[in-house]
């Protein structure tokens, strides 16, 4: 589905979930968020709120789409044309039309039923009505509805912001088909790009009810044992917490929320929960922060505040004075922030501080467990995904040592949880051989041989090794298809890649019938070339080298294009120089959404080297090729490069030129590699034919002079320095050819422009200093 334009990447397999249009109701910071990610993803929706004055009526909605621009909730300007803006009060009938009505209201249970009420008089019969809370429960929120209206109806607890935060909660009930909540599985997945969790109908859910109990117990249990925010928040880091530790977070969150979220979140629960041991909102310290509006990040000032001059200060738990801030080494702790039972070991404060939150935390979870998931794998994603945790509850249990947490629960005066029991004769919450799930209520799963979402991790597991060494490794993706997973730091291009790169296309020519190239890494497909090797070869000014590890991956690169078999890339996170050039060789780009994909190349002051100026002229051509206007193809190419700057997700990599109008877009991370996998088969199943030779028309001394002009005009604006004019030429020349060759020039005619103009740049020491710097601090230098 091409939802922007005609000419734009599709989206994969939005059309298949059954929702062709959604509408929101509330256009607060989470309800404008969902609905800019349907539209990320192609889907019409119409966003409605209370109604604005007469002059405005749409108002507070349309507040809710600039919101949303000020918070890069959109992928692409042109997503926002998809959102329709209205009111409660004049467009309720357009909900007849939608799919999936999601309701993201006050968290006021009169308001939300008076709303159904409405919405069920005009919603068309089938369509998904789901709510947004994240305090109420799905039993109260249906009660004195129809039966109809019950069994369409969920609970979908999204997380702010919803084009970052993975997770999505689901509560549905028997009352609900299996057909309905299967589509709202899939739509939760493909359009919106989450991991589901399924919850039980209880307080909090999954990710508040033990999130809000884990923050409660570590902030008061410092206040307790005598710590300094900074200890506590550092120990909570090393323990795999957010890096915001603790009390970064209650800043985050926002103090002033405490009252609120906690407070219903306790009066909800028995007082025989443990919730209540731990009452955060009738903390002093808690109540005088509100009293005073120190309320957080909102406000310039909570457990942490930043001064005009930039430095940083902490409150002090006894005093509730502020104080410079003091930072804690992780280094410094029992086993070095790194080893987890030496920590937990230790009887100095932080250890016994680590120790005190952590069993709380995993004998709480383990005894509500049964209450409120099915499996422990549930609850471990919730909070992974939820709280940005490494590691779930379970999961740090059996880091820690289950027998040990069943020796030294007692010794606390904490019992033994049921469901941490049956672990230990399980041998583990989760099996060893099968990755397989304990149930919560202690009975374990069966193996399946079913693979429901084929990441490179679950291929890996089934599939044979066909070659590898320390860079990277080719694995059997099945039904003829090869896999390349580089794993390196950053995942960057290194001669080892290289190596298994060139023995890969050789094995797959006799005995595979497409490539694709992915990871499973979170943060990279590739940040690009071995900074620290190409800064070896300036370091000894071997420019004899250099050549030839340029021209060696230009060679390998081209081989790829021309191979004789589809070869498909799947970039998430980064895809940098190098990384972008491999990727732009490729036959067919199946990239997630949220791709930064660039040629930084000119910020260390050299420009691409491995065929990123020649395949960006390629495309740049392709896509203007009636226009038959090269002047206009190197200005955008030149404008580019020279910018250095990556995209802002796969969308914005189509606007730069980085992907055509026949690649595609996975919403949804972990479905990236399955569905390349199931691009290059398919290609390969249709007859693939090696692309013709590529012959790019070059601007020639003209159009080197109106690229400079540009600059020209605009170098003060830029404040560019002479060193940045020399790297724009150098550009310009590679780009129009003006060098000395013109008109119609063969790939390897403007590769050779390019590795000259690399090496030329290499030998300046303003260039070398740039690298040097940018090696040591991973920062740009303007020289």
């Amino acid at each position: 589905m091409n939802a922007f334009s005609s000419s734009s990447p599709s989206i994969i397999g939005a059309r298949g979930t059954g929702i062709a249009r959604a509408a929101v109701i509330g256009a607060g910071s989470m309800g404008s968020g969902i609905a800019a990610q349907f539209a990320n993803a192609g889907i019409p929706v119409d966003l409605l709120d209370i109604r604005g004055p007469d002059s405005s009526p749409n108002s507070p909605a349309e507040a809710g789409i600039a919101r949303q621009f000020k918070a890069n909730g959109f992928m692409h300007p042109d997503a926002a044309k998809l959102v329709h803006a209205g009111n409660i009060d004049d467009d309720l009938q357009r909900l007849s039309q939608a799919d999936w009505i999601i309701e993201a209201v006050v968290e006021k249970l009169d308001v939300k039923r008076d709303l159904y009420r409405k919405v069920d008089s005009v919603r068309k019969k089938g369509s998904i009505v789901s709510s947004n809370t994240s305090t109420i429960r799905r039993s109260d929120l249906i009660a004195e509805l129809g039966p109809s209206f019950e069994a369409d109806f969920l609970i979908t607890h999204f997380f702010n912001p919803p084009r970052i935060m993975r997770l999505v909660e689901i509560v549905s009930s028997p009352e609900n088909s299996t057909k309905l909540v299967s589509r709202a599985k899939a739509a939760s997945e493909v359009i919106l790009g989450k991991t589901v969790v399924d919850c039980h109908d209880t307080p909090g859910f999954i990710a508040n009810r033990i999130g809000c109990y884990w923050l409660a117990v570590a902030a008061l249990e410092a206040k307790i044992l005598g710590l300094t925010v900074e200890e506590a928040d550092t120990v909570m880091a090393a323990l795999g917490m957010p890096r915001t530790g603790v009390f970064g977070l209650l800043d985050l969150i926002g103090i002033d929320l405490i009252p609120h979220v906690w407070g219903s979140l306790m009066s909800a629960l028995p007082a025989s929960d443990d919730i209540h041991a731990y009452d955060l909102p009738a903390d002093p310290v808690v109540q005088g922060m509100i009293a005073a509006g120190q309320l957080g990040r909102k406000a310039k000032g909570g457990f942490y505040r930043i001064n005009a001059d930039k430095s940083r200060e902490v409150l002090d738990l006894s005093s509730g004075l502020y104080r410079p801030e003091a930072p804690v080494d992780a280094a410094a702790l029992p086993g070095k922030g790194r080893d987890l039972v030496a920590l937990l070991q230790a009887g100095d404060p932080r250890g016994l501080y680590g120790w005190r939150v952590l069993s709380r935390l995993i004998a709480y979870t383990a005894h509500v467990g049964p209450e409120i998931a099915s499996d422990v794998a549930a609850i471990d994603t919730a909070m992974e995904l939820g709280y940005a945790w490494r590691a779930g509850p379970f999961k740090l249990a059996e880091r820690c040592g289950m027998a040990m947490l069943a020796e030294r629960l007692p010794q606390g005066g904490q019992d033994v949880p049921s469901l941490l029991a049956s672990a230990i004769r399980n041998e583990g919450f989760y099996d060893r051989n099968t990755g397989s799930a304990l149930r919560t209520d202690g009975t374990r799963a069966q193996p399946t041989d079913k693979i429901d979402v084929l990441t490179l991790s679950a291929l890996k597991s089934r599939q044979p090794k066909i070659l590898g060494n320390e860079g990277a490794t080719l694995w059997d993706a099945g039904d003829g298809i090869a896999c390349l997973e580089v794993h390196t730091k950053m995942n960057s291009l290194t001669p080892a890649v290289f190596d298994a790169l060139e023995e890969g296309l050789d094995r797959i020519a006799s005995g595979f019938r497409g490539l694709v190239i992915g990871n499973d890494n979170p943060r990279a497909f590739s940040a690009g070339a071995d900074l620290s090797y190409f800064v070896d070869l300036l370091r000894k000014k071997d420019w004899a080298a250099l050549g030839t590890f340029l021209s060696r991956g230009q060679n390998l690169f081209l081989r790829v294009k021309y191979a004789p078999f589809p070869v498909v890339a799947a970039p998430a996170g980064l895809a940098l120089g190098g990384g972008c050039e491999l990727m732009l060789h490729c036959d067919a780009i199946v990239a997630h959404a949220d791709l930064a994909a660039g040629l930084p190349e000119t910020k260390v002051g050299i420009v691409p080297g491995w065929g990123g100026c020649t395949q960006l002229l390629w495309r740049g051509q392709e896509r203007a090729r009636d226009a038959d206007d090269p002047v206009s193809v190197a200005t955008m190419t030149f404008e580019t490069i020279l910018a250095g700057n990556p995209s802002s997700s796969a969308l914005d990599a189509w606007g730069k030129g980085l992907l055509r109008s026949t690649d595609s877009i996975v919403m949804n991370r972990d479905h990236l590699i399955g569905r390349a996998i199931q691009r290059a088969a398919s290609m390969a199943n249709a007859g693939y034919h090696v692309p013709d030779r590529s012959t790019i028309v070059l601007a020639g001394p003209s159009g080197k002079h109106t690229l400079m002009g540009l600059i020209e005009q605009r170098r003060e604006a830029l404040r560019f320095t002479e060193t940045e004019m020399a790297i724009a030429e150098t550009l310009a020349s590679v780009l129009t050819g003006a060098n000395g060759i013109s008109c119609a020039a063969s790939e390897e005619d403007v590769l050779a422009l390019e590795r000259e103009a690399v090496i030329a740049l290499a030998k300046m020491p303003a260039t070398q200093e740039r690298i040097e710097h940018m090696l040591v601090t991973g920062k740009p230098l303007r020289n």
